[in-house]
């Protein structure tokens, strides 16, 4: 699944549009590297995204492509 995608669907941002937006501008990595939005995401995956003085870290532990706000959460873990 995209990255821009998983991150809509598992609720870490609230848009893709803001997905997109974060990915340009180099805040979110997957594995440690920079990631674009376009950025194939897998289950074992660390996904850190940067906002501001904010950082959150969560590692993929499902991908679906749709799911309910409270089934969201099942689909990382944070670290």
């Amino acid at each position: 699944m995209r990255l821009d995608k998983y991150l809509k669907v598992s609720r870490l941002i609230k848009r893709r549009t803001i997905a997109n937006e974060a990915c340009d501008a180099g805040r979110v990595l997957i594995n440690g590297k920079v990631a674009k939005a376009s950025a194939d995401v897998k289950v074992g995956d660390v996904i850190e995204i940067n906002f501001g003085n904010k950082a959150v870290k969560a590692e993929v532990t499902k991908i679906l492509e749709t799911t309910r706000k409270d089934e969201a959460a099942e689909l990382f873990r944070y670290l």
